[in-house]
């Protein structure tokens, strides 16, 4: 515990240096999409999501820190879907009344939405009922 009497998380430097990799990955994967670098976009999708699951892996036994980062995983294959259906243009093909392509995204996104929604509507709440009753 520290001065603030809090637990304290901590990571070894190793998943650090993952964790910077990977907004790098990120970042050049955006920009890829914005600048319209198809091949530069999609070559950057594959570490950005492969190190969010590795993330995500690493970080199972923490609760918190893996509904965080399956959010993150899910986020980044709605991202990439997105991407690759502008990329490939049918991200304006309707697949259903008023839904094209692109909505599609929005399963991933929602996935991400709810794993985290379940952690604080039900896991959050009973860690600390769990914490209160064992400092008791």
């Amino acid at each position: 515990m520290n001065e603030f009497n809090e637990k304290v998380y901590s990571i070894p430097a190793r998943y650090r240096r993952m964790e910077n990799m990977h907004i790098v990955f990120w970042l050049v994967k955006d920009i890829s999409w914005c600048m319209i670098w198809r091949e530069l976009g999609l070559a950057m999708f594959i570490p950005t999501l492969t190190i969010a699951i590795m993330i995500a892996w690493r970080t199972r036994q923490f609760k918190s820190e893996l509904a965080h980062n399956l959010a993150i995983t899910f986020w980044i294959c709605a991202n990439g879907y997105w991407m690759i259906s502008e990329f490939f243009h049918f991200d304006n093909l309707v697949v259903y009344g008023d839904l094209t392509g692109k909505h599609m995204a929005l399963i991933p996104f929602a996935i991400g939405a709810l794993i985290l929604l379940y952690y604080y509507t039900v896991q959050r709440p009973r860690e600390i009922r769990l914490h209160k009753t064992t400092t008791m």
